[in-house]
C-alpha cells in the first residue's frame, strides 16, 4: 500500500488525519502518500489510489462512495467513529493495510 486517501465533508478533518498517518508512517520507516480530499472530489482524485479511506460521518452514503471506489479498482472502507481522535492514525493504517493490495514482489 503506497497512496491512501481519507475523504470527509469538507476535507478538513482528513486533512489533519493524512498529516498524522504521514508522521506515523515515517517514525515507522515507511513512506506513504496520504492525501485529503471532500466528498465531491471523490471520483476525480481516485487515479493512482490503493485505498479510499471515508470518514464516520458520511456512513449515509457509504455504500455509493464504495461504488464510486470499485469502479476504479479502489478498496474502500468506512473508518471507525474514533478516527479523528488521538489513537485515530494508527487505526486508519491498520485499517488501510488490511485493505491493500499486496505489492508486486511481495512475499
Amino acid at each position: 500500500m503506497e497512496n491512501i486517501l481519507i475523504v470527509c465533508g469538507a476535507g478538513a478533518s482528513s486533512t489533519f488525519l493524512a498529516s498524522r498517518m504521514r508522521s506515523l508512517s515515517a517514525s515507522r520507516g515507511h513512506t506513504l502518500t496520504v492525501r485529503a480530499a471532500n466528498d465531491g472530489e471523490i471520483p476525480s482524485r481516485l487515479v493512482g489510489v490503493d485505498v479510499l479511506l471515508v470518514g464516520p460521518h458520511l456512513a449515509a452514503s457509504f455504500a455509493s462512495i464504495r461504488e464510486i471506489a470499485a469502479e476504479h479498482g479502489v478498496a474502500a472502507a468506512l473508518l471507525p467513529e474514533n478516527a479523528f481522535g488521538p489513537t485515530g492514525a494508527e487505526d486508519a493504517l491498520a485499517l488501510a493495510a488490511s485493505l491493500a493490495p499486496p505489492r508486486p514482489g511481495a512475499a
